[in-house]
């Protein structure tokens, strides 16, 4: 089921269960996963994209062996609010998953959120190639700790 909203997207979601946060580009998908208790996301890997089908099957093995019970989608807003092309692809991107699994699937706004990847990577001295090949998933993990923390806040 899909949900624009965090509050239903959390009411959706069963108890005890880790998210999964990805971040969808044209060529990869960043990929980051939260603990059980939900309360701290981490960079897990960048999935090269190829057909759907097997980026899907990919994102099903992952969410089988972490027993995910939630997938946020960081949602590529243009600067003034507004949805773009890239938001309709990642919505689609969402239909189409959703035919394959039952779970509950949100959306973040993940504006400035490869800008803060980017700076975190920059200030902990990380190589040019080496940032190139983790941005996706440090993004990933931004998107999915804003969630985490809304969802903290909203428990409260």
């Amino acid at each position: 089921m899909i949900h624009d909203e965090i509050q239903d997207f959390a009411a959706a979601l069963p108890s005890m269960t880790a998210l999964m946060g990805l971040d969808l580009g044209d060529k990869t998908i960043g990929v980051a996963v939260s603990d059980s208790f939900r309360s701290v996301a981490t960079p897990l890997e960048t999935v090269k994209r190829r057909k759907f089908g097997l980026d899907a099957a990919r994102l099903q093995e992952i969410v089988a062996d972490r027993a995910i019970g939630g997938i946020i989608l960081g949602l590529p807003r243009n600067m003034d609010g507004s949805e773009g092309p890239r938001c309709q692809s990642t919505r689609a991107f969402a239909r189409n998953f959703s035919r394959l699994w039952d779970g509950p699937i949100g959306f973040w706004d993940e504006r400035l959120s490869t800008v803060a990847a980017e700076r975190a990577l920059l200030e902990a001295d990380t190589s040019r190639k080496r940032r190139s090949e983790v941005i996706d998933h440090v993004a990933a993990s931004y998107i999915l700790q804003g969630v985490l923390d809304r969802l903290q806040h909203l428990n409260t």
